[in-house]
């Protein structure tokens, strides 16, 4: 081959090398691919022998030989999981006690019921109260959602401020899309803006601690919403007061199988999951849920979850539970895996 037209070897490649190896790869399948893709085949033989000699190299694959330990306890759970019938559970009234035993601090999740009968919200929110009696407040909204696929990742080049009963006609007349949803990622600027929907709100004192600044964040948005398969940082209360939400959940022991690639975040399409893109999704086990108005789920600290706005939807999250609730000093980062 004319050295003129000769593939060079730069860092890029010999991160390629280095995963492939430090994953078992066979030198000469990797030689192959290198000479196919232009490489000079004495220059990709002594890259991969260099590789293979290399320090870095051998520090990086005992590495990855303890780390193999680790993916062996999470495949225990993986197995476990599959010695019953897992399900989202549905409890009316759960208990203080049994909820933190057999939940909270399982890392189950379970819908209550009958916690929010006493809210106001239940009786007085509708897209007329919203408009009526917060019409002229200034809110943010994420916007442009269907020309982003990281909608959520980007979501703060997404937001736009409005007047809330505007935002309230868009979803009276839009129908079913995700382009544009209020969500948590609004939450510094609604929470002022909207203070006084807290009013119709009681704090959940079997489980959480009204003392606690953590009080809640705000969604609303038309059916079509949209929330990508994810895992929070923290255990979750999503507590549903209008229309009714979809929810994927996969166990956290799975996250060696959701394409986990960046920060917390899945490429996972829940709608139709793609499965010749995304083959280990196969071996994974999904359970799925609808959440009723007046109905709470509770999300456990590393469980993915997809929802889907099945109508017209409002919920009210919230994480300020009794127990310690605080994962993230030792979560590893926003790093591209």
């Amino acid at each position: 081959m004319d050295s003129l037209n000769t593939v060079q070897i730069d860092d890029g490649w010999r991160r390629w090398i280095a995963e492939n190896l430090i994953l078992g790869s066979v030198p000469q399948s990797l030689c192959d691919v290198m000479i196919a893709a232009g490489i000079a085949p004495e220059v990709a033989r002594s890259e991969l022998e260099a590789a293979q000699r290399s320090p870095y190299i051998a520090g990086a694959t005992r590495l990855k030989n303890r780390l193999a330990k680790h993916d062996w306890v999470l495949d225990i759970q993986r197995k476990l999981n599959r010695q019953f019938d897992l399900k989202v559970e549905r409890h009316h009234k759960l208990g203080r006690e049994r909820f933190y035993r057999e939940f909270y601090s399982t890392g189950r999740p379970v819908i209550i019921s009958g916690m929010l009968d006493d809210w106001p919200a239940m009786q007085k929110w509708n897209l007329d109260y919203f408009a009526g009696a917060f019409g002229d407040a200034e809110v943010q909204v994420q916007f442009g959602r269907n020309q982003d696929a990281q909608y959520e990742i980007n979501s703060v080049q997404h937001r736009q401020t409005m007047r809330f009963g505007d935002y309230v006609s868009l979803i009276q007349s839009a129908g079913r899309t995700n382009d544009f949803y209020m969500t948590a990622n609004n939450t510094s600027q609604n929470r002022r803006a909207l203070a006084g929907l807290w009013r119709d709100l009681k704090p959940l004192s079997e489980y959480q601690d009204a003392g606690s600044p953590d009080d809640g964040f705000f969604w609303l948005g038309p059916a079509g919403t949209i929330t990508p398969f994810h895992h929070d940082l923290t255990n979750n209360f999503m507590a549903q007061v209008i229309g009714r939400k979809r929810v994927l959940l996969i166990p956290p022991a799975e996250v060696a199988r959701v394409y986990n690639h960046r920060h917390c975040f899945s490429d996972v399409d829940g709608r139709a999951i793609d499965y010749d893109r995304f083959p280990m999704m196969r071996d994974v086990q999904v359970l799925e849920c609808i959440l009723n108005p007046g109905e709470i789920l509770f999300l456990p600290v590393g469980c993915w979850h997809f929802v889907e706005g099945l109508d017209v939807s409002c919920t009210v999250s919230s994480i300020n539970f009794h127990w310690d609730n605080d994962f993230t000093g030792f979560y590893p980062g926003q790093l591209d895996y």
